[in-house]
């Protein structure tokens, strides 16, 4: 996983595959909870050109209901055994749980995605423990609450501060900082203008000395803009990654991975010319 954020550090871009096992995730719930569905859409994207795939077994879309931990296990680690076996693409876990972050770590997988941050208790401990690479992300609220009624002095410097604050607990426990990327949590806790302006400023938090991870595929805000449904922001999602890669961003998760690597490898080509 190291390579791969420090190829990152260096200017290359890389795409991190959306892989929801689950029943109720916003875009793409119970297509892929079987485990022969799982691995193979994983192996797909994986040839599509995406060099880590990210798998979670809790749904943390607006409104979503919490998933036991027992339930959670259930869902994840044998899809981690199963692509650690057929193939040897970087695997992350999108968890909160340390329960799970510890098992995902001895199942294979090299990095820990977490939506909160690693404020669980004992969540920051179990990375530390294996110093496993982390993204840290953003959000204002919890999934039941966060789309209530989000407010922000000022969005983008509050989301520095609290990335910057979050990555040095990190670091101060001892995780190395090489093995930290944030994420600005797209849609989590954000109104329309708040991503939009996210977008915008990405630039920004390109220049906090960390890779970021830009997650807005088949997002909400879409929906809003465009008044699109789910199936049909494919055109609004790759637009939006083009737009933050020209901001400098350079890692981005997506489900769309084919088409969102024929964007970056225009924008990448474009950059080159001279």
């Amino acid at each position: 996983m190291l390579p791969l954020l420090n190829k990152i550090r260096s200017g290359h871009w890389a795409v991190m595959g959306i892989l929801n096992v689950t029943p109720d995730s916003f875009s793409d719930g119970g297509q892929f909870n079987r485990l022969d569905a799982a691995l193979q859409h994983a192996l797909q994207m994986q040839q599509q050109g995406a060099a880590i795939i990210d798998i979670g077994g809790e749904s943390t879309r607006p409104g979503a209901i919490p998933v036991p931990l027992d339930e959670e296990l259930d869902r994840v680690i044998p899809v981690i055994e199963r692509l650690c076996e057929n193939s040897d693409i970087a695997i992350s876990v999108d968890t909160s749980k340390p329960e799970l972050m510890q098992a995902a770590v001895e199942a294979g997988a090299s990095m820990v995605n977490d939506v909160n941050a690693l404020q669980a208790e004992g969540a920051l401990e179990v990375c530390v423990k294996h110093q496993v690479a982390v993204c840290l992300m953003h959000k204002q609220g919890s999934p039941q609450t966060m789309q209530s009624n989000p407010q922000y002095h000022n969005v983008v410097d509050e989301i520095k501060q609290y990335l910057v604050e979050r990555a040095k607990s990190c670091i101060d426990a001892g995780l190395s900082t090489e093995k930290i990327c944030i994420d600005p949590g797209f849609g989590f806790g954000k109104t329309l203008e708040n991503n939009l302006f996210l977008l915008k400023e990405m630039r920004q938090l390109c220049t906090l000395g960390y890779p970021v991870l830009v997650g807005v595929s088949r997002k909400s805000m879409f929906g809003q803009l465009l008044d699109r449904k789910v199936e049909e922001r494919l055109v609004a999602s790759t637009a939006a990654v083009a737009i933050a890669y020209q901001k400098g961003a350079r890692f981005f998760r997506v489900h769309d991975v084919a088409e969102t690597c024929d964007v970056l490898k225009l924008c990448e080509a474009v950059n080159l010319i001279v």
